[in-house]
């Protein structure tokens, strides 16, 4: 086949990668130039993601994948069309779908019939029906479900391990029509493999889940569920601690039998992803009180974990803190909704002076993304864990210069390892 995947990003690279694996001619296209000439240079254009090189490294020269700038040169008589492109959510939580409407205008102008198109950005409820089929069709003047069929097929993956996870998960597909969702089932079987799961009474594979909204729904929910999940454990640490109580404890006998799964508390929940998508969810349902308590409890955390900090410390005028990590989870280069932000500015509002450490971005990184610099060795009165890089599970006072309190928003420490500094975490006393 002949397949365009639309955005090169962390998302759709890997994808892209993965459908000229199986031995498809595959055409990206990105606005990034620099990105588009690293593909045709078969070198990846961002760092960390497993396996990404080495099989650009085969299928770029072997002519299976090249990029491009040119929806022209990549969209017209294409068997298959899928979208990666970016949604963003405002300062008032609505969806942002600006870089989407653009790329859909784009591909509407250079829709061909025989074509089928398939959404993997992650969508409020009746996106791809209400909006993406109408823009196409008149951008097009083709008609879906006639001339060419439109589907949405989120993507279930995280960055860094991609390949890995396109093989643990079913691929889920909701169509507008029953001919397009077979359609859908047909071709993500002919660019996917699958991992034997017989945990799964459907086995893995391709699931058509009937409809795309009901495809759009399984994305979020499987998402707000798991910011739900979150802030219930963030709610029992915060009582926790008041009480005395080892929340770990809790959690680990808790999930000990088979109904129970809470997860684990901790200083934010930043990404793509879980702060997000509860947010699409809402713009659907904006009744759902549930979900909004969770994602408030969970947007309070930074400060929350400042509070303990002062609890432990005192006075934070004047001190010298550290946050240790910028970005929003450990060993991933990226600070979408990190708590970081969160937890400078309570910081700052309680007058400390701030700095910022993390191990993968440089000083001008950093600096570009409003913090001052800090560098192990120097002077500290408190410091902040808030990403769970495993460099910052070996840390010692030693490395702390003066450091009084350690307060460990991620739990990759212990006491131990503080002795003569006042270490907190989230659930303890």
């Amino acid at each position: 086949m002949k397949i365009a995947v639309i955005a090169l990003g962390k998302i759709g690279l890997p994808l892209a990668v993965q459908f000229a694996s199986k031995g498809h001619q595959v055409v990206g296209v990105d606005v990034n130039t620099q990105v588009v000439e690293s593909v045709n240079n078969a070198v990846e254009p961002f760092p960390g993601e497993a396996h990404l090189q080495q099989k650009l490294s085969q299928l770029v020269p072997a002519g299976h994948l090249r990029a491009t700038t040119s929806y022209a040169e990549a969209v017209p008589e294409a068997d298959a069309v899928v979208l990666v492109v970016p949604l963003f959510v405002d300062s008032e939580a609505k969806p942002d779908f600006g870089w989407m409407d653009g790329a859909t205008t784009e591909l509407a102008k250079h829709l061909t019939p025989g074509t089928l198109v398939s959404y993997e950005t992650t969508l409020p409820v009746g996106t791809t029906r209400g909006r993406w089929k109408p823009m196409l069709e008149d951008g097009s003047g083709l008609v879906e479900g006639r001339d060419f069929h439109l589907v949405f097929s989120p993507e279930r993956v995280l960055t860094g391990r991609v390949f890995e996870d396109l093989r643990k998960y079913p691929k889920l597909v909701g169509g507008l029509t029953e001919t397009g969702a077979q359609l859908g089932v047909d071709f993500y079987q002919s660019v996917l493999d699958f991992d034997d799961r017989p945990d799964l009474a459907r086995g893995n594979g391709v699931w058509d889940l009937g409809s795309a909204e009901a495809s759009e729904l399984a994305k979020l929910a499987e998402t707000t569920y798991r910011d739900v999940n979150i802030g219930l454990a963030n709610q029992f640490a915060k009582f926790a601690a008041e009480a005395g109580i080892d929340v770990y404890q809790v959690i680990e006998a808790s999930n000990s039998q088979p109904y129970s799964h809470i997860h684990q508390p901790g200083i934010a929940v930043g990404g793509h992803c879980i702060p997000v998508y509860p947010r699409l969810y809402l713009w659907n349902d904006p009744s759902a009180t549930v979900v909004r308590a969770a994602r408030e409890a969970n947007a309070g955390m930074p400060d929350y974990t400042v509070g303990v900090l002062e609890g432990a410390y005192g006075d934070l005028t004047g001190a010298v803190v550290v946050v240790l990590g910028a970005a929003y989870r450990g060993q991933v280069k990226e600070t979408a909704f990190s708590g970081v932000f969160a937890t400078v500015e309570a910081l700052k509002q309680r007058g400390a002076t701030v700095q910022v450490h993390d191990p993968l971005y440089t000083d001008e990184e950093l600096a570009a993304l409003g913090f001052d610099a800090y560098h192990q060795g120097q002077p500290v009165d408190a410091a902040v864990v808030q990403a769970d890089h495993p460099e910052y599970g070996s840390l010692t006072p030693a490395k702390l210069p003066g450091v009084r309190a350690f307060i460990d928003g991620r739990r990759v420490s212990s006491a131990e390892k503080w002795p003569g500094v006042i270490y907190r975490v989230i659930g303890k006393a």
